[in-house]
């Protein structure tokens, strides 16, 4: 009997896994082939717009695909740097070899963590509730609770044009005998399609038709943690070029040829990754589109050509390949394909990430109707730890909206659902400025310690920045800098010269001085600082968005509490929303289905006008006080 059992070793799934072990849980960790846990099947990256704010609250929750990432990085690069903090985002190239081994090395070491291969066919259902899982060889797995994690091989078929096959990502086995039990207890079960492009030989490329894309000479990480540096210590480049009319004119040409607009493909694919011959149709005024040309690890003479999905019969793609700069005599290894999958419908789970319809059963990653390796981590950490909660009869972790990305996601997938896989943007979070890369660890990592998943020597580590950067925000109002050593610093960065001394506070607003010509000033005036903690740049950055965004920040603050405050009025479990006169047909119906635990949760269902949430709240309100 496990206490844990996670089905699927995808990115949602190792970080389940390393969660409930994490908490002291006896925990199961089952997957058709050991050697693919946490792989890349898509693009060989972590991070991004958005993506990379989640991966550093992975970490600062206790997770570890920040820390894998950092360890097996060959390319760093920080996003958005030029623009305000509230977008900036880490995005590392990795080598997706390296990545996987690291990763099963640090699952097998992992106490409390069993790591099974096996097919899981079945899953055991008694009077509503999981208690375990059937293996394909008849092997059954008893546990307390369960979390499905099965990515894109939930009943899964590649496809290239009117070729298709049952198969998983990487040529893997598609499971098949889970999205039958799903529908057997009543699972809404959905139909999704994504792809992935081309692999080129890369010794066949010419590079000299590209344009160079170096990573940043800085060497990042995702972690908050020390002790995960490269272990390769390269900086690999990727490059950047487009496709040009003659391709786009070979796609039109034979548009009914591909898998989507020739009828194959029954499933929904990404808004917002969407094919080549997508873009072409979507966005006919543009001449052409960005094409990546990404190394996929050291030890493979591999490309990724980033953009370029398709799921165009193979003699179709050879020849757009070859109408790609650089491409015109390569060698392909494999050609890209769409894959359709299985995925429930998201608006039978509850926030902890729990099935409405079976108890103690969780969901992560793909099977929520997710895209991505980032989104799909941060919701397995989130229902490993939920279940893990669950089996020890505590209460469960409910991130907001205004206290991580991984919040606003979960949120938006069990109040709004989806249709089509998610993806997470900067501008889905209406609080943005809050939830930045840089605060990831002040925002949640008190939440890790709290559930189990955070050590005592990290949360200390945590206190210990707090107050540095207290500290240095009240330095920052009392120590005066000479105006004429200031001025020739100034001088050099074009910033307008002084007319006496001022606090660092007044010379840290100006908007052309960061930080860096701070600590110049600094050092020049002789004036030393003492910061008792390690990474001292940290809080430097921390005190420099202080005093640069506290009034847009405290502004933020008030409009959280605003729908703070609509959340913490709890709707009664047993409400009879047929009994709530006044309401709109639509909004009983959709308060019936997704049965939203609070107000604040009911004021953002699609289709809910205020007037019902107003009906609503006096109806909850009376039936409180009746209790």
């Amino acid at each position: 009997m496990y206490d844990i059992i996670v089905v699927g070793a995808g990115h949602a799934g190792c970080e389940a896994a390393l969660a409930s072990a994490k908490m002291g849980l006896k925990t199961a960790l089952i997957t058709g082939n050991i050697d693919m846990v946490g792989s890349m099947p898509c693009n060989p990256s972590i991070g991004g717009p958005a993506k990379g704010v989640v991966v550093r609250e992975i970490d600062a929750l206790g997770g570890y695909m920040g820390k894998n990432a950092d360890k097996c990085q060959i390319q760093t690069k920080m996003l958005n740097r030029s623009k305000g903090p509230a977008v900036w985002a880490l995005r590392f190239q990795e080598d997706k070899l390296l990545y996987v081994k690291e990763m099963k090395k640090h699952l097998l070491e992992t106490k409390n963590l069993d790591l099974i291969e096996a097919i899981v066919t079945d899953l055991i259902v008694d009077n509503k509730t999981i208690v375990g899982v059937m293996a394909e060889d008849g092997t059954i797995y008893n546990s307390k609770a369960t979390v499905i994690t099965t990515g894109t091989y939930l009943n899964s078929r590649i496809l290239r044009g009117h070729w298709t096959k049952q198969e998983g990502p990487d040529g893997q086995r598609t499971s098949i005998g889970i999205s039958e039990a799903l529908k057997r207890e009543g699972f809404t079960i959905q139909r999704l399609k994504t792809g992935t492009p081309p692999r080129i030989k890369t010794s066949t490329i010419d590079f000299s038709k590209s344009e160079l894309e170096p990573g940043d000479e800085i060497l990042w990480h995702f972690s908050f943690d020390k002790g995960y540096d490269s272990l390769l210590n390269v900086k690999v480049p990727c490059h950047l070029t487009y496709t040009n009319l003659d391709i786009h004119k070979l796609i039109l040409d034979n548009l009914e040829e591909s898998s989507m607009y020739g009828g194959v493909i029954e499933g929904v694919g990404p808004r917002y990754c969407p094919s080549i011959e997508t873009k072409i149709v979507r966005f006919k005024d543009k001449e052409r589109h960005q094409i990546f040309y990404e190394p996929e690890s050291l030890d493979l003479d591999q490309t990724y050509i980033g953009g370029f999905s398709t799921s165009m019969p193979v003699e179709i793609q050879d020849k757009m390949i070859r109408l790609l700069p650089g491409l015109e005599n390569c060698e392909v290894i494999r050609y890209s394909y769409a894959i359709e999958y299985d995925a429930i419908d998201p608006l039978e789970l509850w926030p902890t990430l729990e099935t409405k319809i079976v108890k103690n059963l969780f969901t992560a990653g793909q099977i929520n109707g997710t895209s991505g390796y980032e989104e799909a981590a941060g919701q397995g950490l989130i229902a490993g730890i939920n279940a893990g909660l669950k089996v020890l009869g505590k209460d469960p972790l409910i991130l907001k909206r205004d206290e991580a990305y991984i919040g606003v996601m979960i949120d938006d997938l069990v109040t709004k659902g989806t249709n089509e896989p998610y993806r997470l943007l900067t501008s889905r979070a209406e609080y943005r400025l809050l939830l930045r890369h840089d605060n990831a660890d002040i925002r949640l990592r008190e939440y890790g310690y709290n559930v189990g998943t955070i050590s005592q020597e990290q949360y200390d580590r945590l206190n210990d920045k707090k107050k540095a950067i207290s500290k240095l925000i009240e330095d920052f109002k009392t120590i005066k800098v000479k105006m004429n050593i200031a001025n020739n610093i100034l001088e050099k960065y074009n910033s307008c010269r002084l007319n006496e001394s001022v606090t660092l506070e007044n010379l840290i607003k100006r908007p052309e001085v960061n930080y860096h010509i701070v600590k110049e000033i600094l050092n020049e005036s002789n004036i030393n600082i003492e910061i008792l903690y390690d990474d001292i740049d940290s809080i430097y950055e921390q005190t420099e968005i202080y005093y640069k965004y506290q009034g847009y920040i405290n502004k933020a603050v008030i409009q959280a509490d605003r729908m703070n405050n609509l959340d913490n009025h709890i709707i009664p479990s047993d409400i009879d929303y047929d009994l709530v006169d006044n309401i709109a047909l639509e909004a009983r119906e959709k308060f019936k289905k997704i049965r939203p635990l609070t107000i604040g949760q009911a004021s953002r269902i699609s289709g809910v006008n205020p007037s019902d949430i107003s009906v609503l709240a006096v109806y909850v309100e009376k039936m409180t006080r009746r209790k």
